[in-house]
């Protein structure tokens, strides 16, 4: 069953959005070094039974328009974009490549939220 497996989190201020989730929750923080500026939080240890990692992202690069992000991995990507459309959901991004890292689409479900959905693949360019 897919599930969650990563969020994103809009930011103004890269700076102050660190530290703010630094601060109160413990996340830590690193720089991406890929073409967005992109933070990913490590929210807590492998040992821990509950929860994901995410990131932080500059509202302007935003993939959804500037809302938060959650994502979900899927084992074929092109195979649960046919489902989300023939359930009547809007693509938002089509399938676009994070070089060397996997695909993704977001698409708009029956709520109106936008919601990505994710495939590993190494050789994605």
């Amino acid at each position: 069953m897919p599930k969650i497996v990563h969020f994103e989190l809009p930011f103004d201020d890269a700076e102050r959005a660190n530290r703010f989730y630094g601060d109160v929750f413990g996340w830590q923080s690193s720089k991406w070094d890929g073409p967005e500026e992109y933070y990913l939080q490590q929210t807590g240890g492998d040992d821990e039974p509950y929860g994901i990692g995410g990131a932080l992202i500059a509202r302007a690069s935003a993939w959804n328009g500037g809302g938060a992000l959650v994502i979900i991995g899927v084992d074929d990507l092109d195979a649960y974009t046919e489902r989300v459309s023939a359930a009547g959901c809007e693509i938002v991004t089509p399938r676009t490549a994070v070089p060397g890292i996997g695909w993704f689409v977001n698409f708009r479900d029956t709520e109106g939220n936008v919601v990505g959905m994710f495939e590993d693949d190494n050789s994605a360019a």
